[in-house]
């Protein structure tokens, strides 16, 4: 049987488990910026499920209306911190 991809597994991991882009990137040893890629081409790929992603949030005043929900912001828009809580993926 042929090694699942790292793709086929961060899907079959998100089904089971909401994960970020962090916790991703550990269990599967690739850099989180690639997560967000393989991320990205999942969702594209998913026929009868659906990503569901809950956006980053900013740790001091709460702000989770991120222009892209599924990114890695660096800093919060409206208080300009920089402790921000990481995007959680899950597929149903």
């Amino acid at each position: 049987m042929p090694e699942r991809t790292t793709r086929e597994r961060i899907a079959d991991r998100l089904r089971e488990d909401p994960s970020t882009a962090g916790e991703l990137a550990d269990r599967f040893a690739v850099p989180a910026p690639q997560v967000y890629e393989h991320v990205r081409h999942v969702a594209r790929t998913l026929e009868g499920e659906e990503l569901l992603v809950a956006p980053p949030e900013c740790r001091d005043c709460g702000f989770s209306g991120f222009d892209r929900p599924a990114g890695n912001p660096s800093r919060c828009p409206e208080c300009r911190s920089e402790s921000l809580e990481e995007a959680t993926f899950t597929i149903e």
